[in-house]
């Protein structure tokens, strides 16, 4: 645990890693040698096998089962299918892929030697770049290209003069969350903690990253939140899995894109925003990193919007139903933070040393990543291996990890279906299997790869927030995500 904090508080722009895991190196005479097997599975039929894979996908089974139901198929973790978005409206969208489904496949995604990241963040599908100004932000760029480079470096920056506010900026918006639950609990008898956990997050986060108060705009403090909400979910929906109702997700959501011009006017109403009231980090944008405004302030949006507040917005609630529906876990959480942390407020050093509640954080991480799917392109051709076998892989062809098998590896995790609280407790050697970033645990980010910039802050800010949970209350009470009942520490 002390060496992710190490890493936070010495971030520089100019950190790099190794893109290359160990579980891609070549093997030594004392390994065994593995046999040349050709990729199992196929694209079935034009037209009607990507359509069937996609119902699949979304309807008959759902991402995990369509996932298992082929590894069974093929007795391989290493295996072609399709994957959504595909015809009959997205006829310039190649749903073919090499799915990836244990640790050691799929670390080549991370390989920057030989893979691209060009364009393929949410797969061969790219929502249109009028959602981000018509510019490619950082999440499209490759790692070979000048302008990844840029604004890669500018994004880490970004981050780390961030933390001279990150923990105190977190700690007060927690307050006004907990404040707001605690009221509703008392007049309701229960509080949804949804819509208030993103008020807390919006606020919290572009007064971090972007430097600038909320309450200086009434339209954006009221109804920032809302503005990223929907301004994601136009971008998303295609790729996005909707259970329930269907086939209504099939017929509206999952056969088009919805037009930028739905949410343009929030969108530049939060990019007017960031342009006066975070005038400061606009212009390091431009005078210490090369960027236009224009780039700077799009980026610094995808960034706030798309990096940080979305995933805060998948994970933490994840977090918080995990810890609230095991009462046994948040005994030996409270016990870890009253014994270690007492009545010291949190802060970088004072959480280090609160191993149980970052293993929890992991574990969490491994089994429901925010980002489930990781997808790369082949740079040339080369071999992939897997636990068992190696296969040839063509220049061009796309790799796609779902990454809550990928993390479920029984070769390399124990009880892998399991959620185990202290499994990183007793194994940090496992931290190089988490990959819930773009890259390992491990890993730093970098220009050089595409790991995630802000990773470390994500682990920080979750051990935070259980930190910060268990020293203001012995326990709480969840149930079907709203909070019934809250017990004061």
């Amino acid at each position: 645990m002390a060496i992710t904090m190490t890493k936070l508080m010495n971030m520089s722009p100019t950190m790099s890693s190794s893109s290359s895991s160990s579980l891609t190196s070549t093997p030594t005479p004392a390994q065994t040698v593995l046999p040349v097997r050709t990729i199992p599975g196929s694209y079935g039929w034009p037209l009607l096998g990507p359509i069937s894979d996609r119902l699949d996908y979304f309807w008959f089974q759902g991402p995990e089962t369509f996932f298992r139901k082929r590894v069974e198929k093929y007795k391989s973790t290493v295996f072609r299918t399709n994957m959504p978005p595909t015809f009959p409206l997205f006829i310039n969208v190649n749903p073919n892929v090499i799915a990836v489904l244990d640790c050691k496949s799929f670390s080549h995604l991370f390989d920057m030697d030989i893979v691209e990241k060009r364009n393929v963040l949410v797969g061969d599908f790219m929502p249109s770049v009028k959602f981000t100004g018509d510019i490619r932000v950082c999440a499209y760029l490759d790692p070979s290209e000048e302008q990844h480079t840029k604004v890669k470096n500018f994004a880490m920056d970004t981050l780390k003069r961030s933390s001279k506010v990150w923990v105190s900026e977190f700690l007060a918006n927690l307050e006004v969350l907990w404040d707001t639950l605690e009221e509703k609990i008392s007049s309701n008898g229960s509080a949804s903690y949804f819509v208030p956990l993103q008020k807390c997050l919006f606020n919290f986060l572009i007064k971090s990253i972007i430097g600038a108060d909320p309450a200086k705009s009434q339209k954006i403090s009221e109804s920032g939140y809302l503005m990223i909400d929907k301004w994601l979910a136009l971008q998303l929906l295609p790729t996005t899995n909707v259970s329930t109702l269907q086939p209504l997700p099939e017929i509206f959501l999952h056969s088009f894109t919805y037009p930028f011009l739905l949410v343009k006017g929030n969108y530049e109403a939060l990019y007017e925003f960031v342009e006066k009231e975070g005038q400061e980090m606009v212009q390091r944008g431009q005078t210490e990193f090369g960027l236009t405004k224009e780039e700077t302030i799009h980026n610094l949006l995808f960034i706030l919007g798309f990096n940080a507040y979305g995933g805060f917005s998948i994970f933490l609630p994840t977090l918080i139903s995990t810890i609230g529906s095991d009462t046994e876990l948040q005994k030996k959480l409270r016990e870890e933070v009253k014994e270690k942390l007492g009545s010291t407020a949190p802060s970088y050093d004072s959480i280090k040393n609160l191993e149980l509640v970052w293993s929890v954080v992991y574990e969490t991480l491994r089994l429901n990543p925010p980002v489930p799917l990781q997808y790369a392109r082949a740079r040339k051709d080369f071999q992939l291996s897997s636990h068992d076998s190696i296969f040839e892989v063509k220049k061009g062809e796309l790799l796609c990890g779902y990454q809550k098998l990928v993390m479920r590896d029984p070769k390399v995790f124990n009880d892998p279906e399991n959620f185990v609280s202290d499994r990183f407790m007793n194994d940090t050697g496992l931290l190089k299997y988490l990959y819930w970033s773009n890259g390992p645990e491990t890993g730093s980010p970098g220009e050089s790869n595409k790991q995630c910039a802000g990773k470390d802050y994500v682990v920080l800010t979750a051990v935070l927030f259980v930190a910060y949970v268990f020293q203001r209350y012995s326990s709480f009470t969840y149930s079907s995500s709203a909070i019934t009942a809250v017990e004061k520490a």
